[in-house]
């Protein structure tokens, strides 16, 4: 099955669960920062959608309360929003490292553990 979309916001929510584990709405609703939070049934009914797209699940019921957990992996969704990214550059990585180096978002030590990666996907192939 493929993996869903995961938008802006349902990534907050996600980073939530994921920082927090199994937790109820409210508690995810309150553990986002103060300025700008969002209503309880704003983040429920994100909490819903992310439910139907099977990225988390129920696991338990506490009095009202639904208890939620991550279906999906912090890396699995990484992994598919870097690939949509890379979509928009028909696939190549080329364009944006240029940038994160021009820009001087890219440090040397992002780019030595990028080469050791490389070195070690070389080494299986």
């Amino acid at each position: 099955m493929p993996q869903p979309k995961i938008s802006r916001f349902e990534l907050e929510l996600m980073e939530q669960l994921w920082k927090l584990g199994q937790c109820s709405v409210r508690e995810i609703q309150e553990a986002l920062p103060d300025r700008d939070r969002p209503a309880y049934t704003t983040v429920q009914t994100m909490i819903y959608r992310l439910e139907e797209k099977k990225a988390v699940r129920r696991v338990k019921k506490i009095g009202n309360a639904h208890v939620f957990e991550a279906v999906l992996s912090k890396k699995s969704v990484y992994r598919r929003l870097i690939d949509d990214f890379l979509d928009l550059f028909g696939g190549s990585a080329q364009p944006m490292m240029a940038q994160l180096l021009e820009s001087g978002k890219l440090s040397l030590a992002d780019f030595k553990a990028a080469e050791k990666t490389l070195r070690d996907a070389e080494k299986k192939s």
